[in-house]
């Protein structure tokens, strides 16, 4: 059933050559700007061994880290340590609706199999904004096969479906930035 799931080692997500891909600093401003207030709360979904969540809380208050995996979590917490991480899937987080400004999944949307569902969880638990960082649909050596990949306008249509008041497709470098806002 989670065929779709990464499963190579925290170490890996760590290594220089594809942190640069990621162009991590970038992806987090991105996420950020046009807040409509101070982002104090940043949930990072799908954290493995919180290279996101480590870059976001450079810049906010509060950052969460969820993943399903055990063995990316104690990777998180030794690499991250002032950060709170919990054991969770995407499709049913433990969280209240609205407790976090932002929720950020870095490489974890392709992996769900219910794309408008996994969205609708996570704008249940964002205030504003949710922003899904996601390897461009094109088969590459790097990354996951291409039958795994989200084509753009499967992500739009599903944001489409719940609301959101603007759908951006922001395509870096290496990868495509998806930042989908609330309605204030």
């Amino acid at each position: 059933m989670h065929e779709k799931r990464f499963h190579g080692s925290p170490e890996f997500l760590r290594q220089p050559q594809r942190l640069a891909l990621l162009e991590v600093a970038r992806v987090v401003s991105l996420c950020l700007e046009g807040s409509p207030a101070p982002v104090e709360k940043v949930l990072d979904v799908g954290t493995g061994s919180g290279v996101f969540a480590e870059a976001f809380a450079r810049e906010v208050p509060e950052v969460v880290g969820v993943d399903v995996s055990a063995t990316m979590l104690e990777s998180a917490r030794r690499a991250v340590p002032g950060v709170l991480f919990r054991q969770a899937l995407m499709e049913a987080l433990p969280f209240p609706a609205g407790a976090f400004d932002l929720v950020f999944l870095g490489h974890a949307l392709h992996e769900t199999h219910d794309l408008a569902g996994t969205l609708a969880e996570v704008s249940r638990c964002a205030r504003w904004r949710v922003a899904a960082l996601e390897w461009p649909y094109r088969d590459e050596p790097m990354g996951p096969p291409l039958a795994h990949r989200l084509r753009p306008q499967q992500v739009v249509e599903a944001a489409q479906s719940l609301g959101f008041v603007q759908i951006e497709t922001l395509p870096l470098k290496h990868m495509v930035l998806y930042r989908l806002t609330k309605a204030p």
